[in-house]
């Protein structure tokens, strides 16, 4: 590929409900343009396949380890960027710990964890931009089976329409950098060249502080 669009951000981050295709999206930009990537390592979380079991009992020991482990990888990627690198682009950011913690832990176990993320947060820089991949969770249901990850096929639609929701509601606190929720519904970018620059287009765009919503059209 060639790199036919000037992507203006030191730190993009790409968030998303899971399935969305944030993942597949930052390496692909990664590979274009030999840039920092940051990929959430999720798999090495040894408690995730007993939460979607049970998640009343693994929820805090999920999210604690998911949060140290965002942590660590931060910390050492994103506070040590190199002078060369054009710019850093991940598919999570540090505040996806405090939104899943929120919609899965009860109270008590949250105000608890929000201390912590607090302190931990201190030292990152907010990103640039965020893109948040939107999908419905029918969609979203559909790409999660066919990635075909076992534990995966217990995760509920009702729990997607609760993750999508929190976000959401974090988005409207947004005033300091810009937040664009992208829709794109079907679009399969990976097999869609033309959709993929449509993505690159709109995530170099210039956005005042606060949220935009685009649906992508190709």
């Amino acid at each position: 590929m060639t790199q036919d669009i000037n992507i203006p951000y030191k730190y993009i981050s790409v968030e998303g409900n899971i399935g969305s295709g944030k993942t597949s999206f930052v390496e692909m930009i990664q590979q274009e343009y030999a840039c920092e990537m940051i990929l959430e390592e999720f798999q090495d979380n040894p408690f995730l396949p007993y939460f979607y079991q049970d998640k009343d009992r693994y929820a805090f020991s999920v999210e604690l380890f998911f949060m140290t482990e965002r942590y660590k990888q931060l910390q050492r990627q994103l506070l040590s960027q190199g002078l060369f690198q054009q710019f850093t682009i991940a598919d999570y950011s540090f505040v996806k710990s405090l939104l899943f913690a929120k919609n899965n832990l009860i109270e008590e176990e949250y105000r608890l964890f929000q201390k912590m993320w607090n302190v931990l947060n201190a030292p990152f820089p907010k990103p640039d931009i965020l893109i948040y991949f939107h999908r419905d969770v029918s969609i979203l249901r559909k790409f999660i089976d066919l990635r075909g990850r076992p534990y995966e096929k217990m995760i509920e639609t009702s729990y997607l329409k609760q993750i999508q929701d929190t976000y959401f509601d974090y988005f409207k606190n947004i005033l300091t950098f810009p937040v664009v929720i992208l829709d794109l519904n079907e679009i399969d970018f990976v097999k869609d060249p033309k959709s993929y620059t449509a993505i690159k287009h709109i995530m170099a765009g210039k956005y005042l502080p606060g949220v935009h919503r685009v649906s992508l059209l190709v």
